[in-house]
């Protein structure tokens, strides 16, 4: 892992972290959406272009890559350094969650 793409993913956006959790499956940006709207009580909600900007990104960054397209929608999965930047985002919370008194 490069140090350029550390500094460009750690810390993460919300929206960054959650495309990246959803896609420890295959899956294609609406089923991203549609996960994190219900993982948050609608809480988060990713628009249309931002979750395609993401895709794109972190494609091209190598984090994700591009499995088939199925019923014209692109499933994607995470790569290996996807899941290396997936974890430091987990751990830095972690650690903020131990430093301001949770478990």
């Amino acid at each position: 892992m490069t140090d350029k793409i550390k500094r460009i993913y750690i810390p993460m956006t919300e929206t960054g972290f959650y495309i990246l959790f959803c896609l420890q499956e295959e899956m294609h940006g609406y089923g991203i959406t549609q996960k994190v709207k219900n993982m948050t009580d609608n809480q988060v909600i990713i628009t249309a272009g931002t979750m395609y900007g993401s895709l794109s990104k972190m494609e091209k960054d190598g984090l994700i890559y591009f499995v088939r397209e199925e019923e014209k929608r692109k499933l994607y999965y995470i790569t290996e350094l996807g899941r290396e930047i997936l974890q430091l985002e987990i751990d830095r919370i972690k650690r903020l969650y131990r430093n301001i008194g949770g478990a």
